[in-house]
C-alpha cells in the first residue's frame, strides 16, 4: 500500500521488448538503495516489483496489460517517473490510500501558474471510470502523486498544486495532451459499489446451502 507522498523522482532508462511483455529500467539515486529483488515500488501511481537492482537503477517487467491500461504505451526513454516506496507498518499517514491499481488513464489539459501567486493550477481529463468516483474535495492519485479536488466541470478536474509539489514530482516535464495515471479513492469504490448492488445475508444462495447440508 502507497500514500500518494512521492519520494523521488526517477528517469526511464530502457524500455526493453520482450514479445508482448516490456521491460522498464529505471535511475534514480535513493529509491534503489531501498529495494530488493521482488519488492513493490509505485512508479507513477503503478505498483512494479523491482528486479535486477543496482546502486542505481532498478528494473520493472511489465505484462501486456499493465502496459496497455496506464500511460506506459505512451512513455519513452528519457521520461521522468514518480516514485514512491510501500508504506511501512509504522510509517505516518501521509496522503490517503494509494493502492497502485491504475483506474484509468486522464489527459493532462493544463498546469498554469496561478496570478499573484506560488502555486498552480493542474487541470486533467478524466475518463468515465474514474469521474464517476471524483467529488468536490476528495482525494485523486495521479500519476502517483496524492492531490485533493479543487473543482469539477463535466470529466474535467482541477487540482491546487503548491510549488513543493512542482519542484519535487515530475509535473514539470509534462505537456498539454500528455497521459497521466489515475487511481479513484478506494473508499469511494467500496461505497459505489454497496449503493449499486442487492444486499444478501450471506454469499451463497438457499439452494447452494441445501446442497452442502445446512
Amino acid at each position: 500500500m502507497f500514500t500518494g507522498i512521492v519520494e523521488e523522482v526517477g528517469q526511464v532508462a530502457r524500455i526493453e521488448h520482450h514479445g508482448e511483455d516490456r521491460r522498464l529500467t529505471i535511475t534514480a539515486s535513493n529509491t534503489p538503495k531501498e529495494l530488493n529483488p521482488g519488492d513493490s515500488v509505485a512508479v507513477s501511481g503503478v505498483c512494479l516489483t523491482a528486479v535486477n537492482i543496482t546502486a542505481g537503477s532498478f528494473c520493472a517487467d511489465l505484462a501486456p496489460e499493465t502496459w496497455v491500461r496506464t500511460s506506459f504505451s505512451r512513455m519513452h526513454e528519457g521520461a521522468l517517473v514518480n516514485l514512491e516506496l510501500p508504506m511501512k507498518a509504522n510509517g505516518r499517514f501521509g496522503g490517503h490510500i494509494v493502492q497502485g491499481h491504475v483506474d484509468g488513464v486522464g489527459k493532462l489539459i493544463g498546469l498554469e501558474r496561478i496570478a499573484d501567486s506560488g502555486n498552480w493550477w493542474l487541470q486533467i481529463q478524466l475518463p468515465r471510470d474514474v469521474e464517476k468516483y471524483t467529488v468536490y474535495k476528495g482525494s485523486l492519485c495521479i500519476d502517483g502523486i496524492s492531490l485533493t479536488v479543487a473543482r469539477l466541470d463535466g470529466t474535467s478536474c482541477t487540482v491546487a498544486i503548491i510549488p513543493h509539489t512542482v519542484e519535487k514530482t515530475n509535473l514539470n516535464s509534462l505537456r498539454a495532451g500528455d497521459p497521466v495515471n489515475l487511481e479513484a479513492d478506494l473508499i469511494a469504490k467500496y461505497v459505489k459499489k454497496m449503493m449499486t448492488t442487492e444486499p444478501r445475508e450471506t454469499s451463497l444462495t438457499v439452494e447452494e446451502l441445501v446442497g452442502q447440508g445446512f
